[in-house]
């Protein structure tokens, strides 16, 4: 029998702290590591995704979840599932870390939270339009604000009179300052502490941001295409397209006391008071999520604390740890796999 030690390897990074690949023939497969309710189990990736990296955006590739209640593999695009929990899509259409679908309205050009733990902070800022006689404005989100580590992170939708998809439409920031990160499918991007890493996963309008042991975040880029114009009667301005992100998020720790637009849906006690069978239940609670500007933390329901966060109690979140393995010896955060 061939020895592990004497098998060809080829070495990429694990980005999720919550076990390790085994070197096995075959696709790959996860070991679960302590803290995970799947612990010393084995999870193998499915014959039909057996790599977890793809620069393809279309392709699926394998996502191992620890915590899930069947100790499997999924295989999922590296893009946002509108139709899955942690989303945020549409005009916007939340699904809650309970599955719950909700809809949150907020209004055009102001700021909202999103989430507020003790040790993150992820706002968004809304645009909007109102047609004649209505009373409330459609809107969208454009951009994404994150408070993480002593650091800012922002990603913007860039406004469009019309969407061209071989035109970028993704703005990022750090620390105040302009990001660039070249198109291409394998571009990568790291801050100093390497506890965020921001991957592009097509050539232009999607990525993904992973903060370290905390969260995932899937980002696209979008317009609001005549279609959904005609549908839903938005009667557009013919020199907007209303670029805007569908976005999906995986929490791998939250607090808790965690609270925010979607975070509040992650609470243990949370109840929510979307009443079932309802079409398009609205949430509201504007006046609690509101914030000045993208990276404020004064919203009335707002936790976010940097200083005391080391010290709040978290909890691994159900159904949320992924595996990501990247290409290159620098890249993820210190697990070694095997492709």
């Amino acid at each position: 029998m061939q020895s592990l030690s004497s098998r060809p390897i080829s070495i990429i990074l694990l980005t999720v702290v919550t076990g390790f690949i085994q070197a096995t023939a075959g696709p790959p497969t996860f070991f679960c590591g302590p803290e995970t309710r799947c612990y010393q189990h084995f999870i193998r990736c499915p014959s039909e995704c057996p790599n977890s990296y793809s620069s393809d955006a279309r392709e699926k590739v394998c996502y191992a979840d620890c915590n899930s209640p069947h100790c499997a593999a999924q295989c999922k695009q590296r893009k946002p599932n509108c139709d899955a929990p942690g989303s945020a899509c549409f005009d916007p259409r939340f699904i809650g870390g309970d599955g719950i679908v909700f809809y949150f309205h907020g209004k055009s050009n102001e700021h909202f939270s999103l989430v507020s733990d003790f040790d993150l902070q992820i706002n968004s800022r809304f645009i909007g339009h109102r047609p004649a006689g209505r009373t409330r404005d459609f809107t969208w989100i454009q951009s994404l604000g994150i408070l993480f580590n002593s650091q800012t992170f922002s990603i913007e939708a860039t406004r469009a009179a019309t969407w061209d998809s071989e035109v970028d439409h993704l703005k990022f920031s750090y620390d105040g300052q302009d990001l660039v990160i070249p198109e291409g499918s394998l571009s990568t991007w790291y801050s100093p502490e390497k506890d965020v890493k921001v991957e592009r996963v097509s050539g232009k309008n999607s990525a993904v941001i992973t903060l370290k042991d905390k969260a995932e975040i899937m980002v696209t880029a979008v317009p609001v295409t005549k279609q959904d114009d005609k549908i839903h009667s938005y009667r557009l301005p013919a020199n907007d397209c209303f670029a805007h992100f569908e976005v999906q998020f995986k929490f791998f720790h939250l607090s808790s006391k965690v609270d925010g637009v979607l975070g509040r849906t992650y609470r243990p006690d949370f109840e929510n008071p979307a009443k079932p069978g309802v079409a398009m239940p609205v949430l509201g609670g504007e006046n609690n999520y509101r914030i000045a500007s993208l990276f404020s933390t004064d919203c009335n329901s707002c936790i976010f604390s940097p200083e005391s966060g080391s010290n709040q109690e978290t909890s691994p979140v159900m159904n949320y740890d992924t595996l990501d393995c990247t290409k290159g010896a620098s890249a993820g955060y210190g697990i070694v796999c095997r492709k």
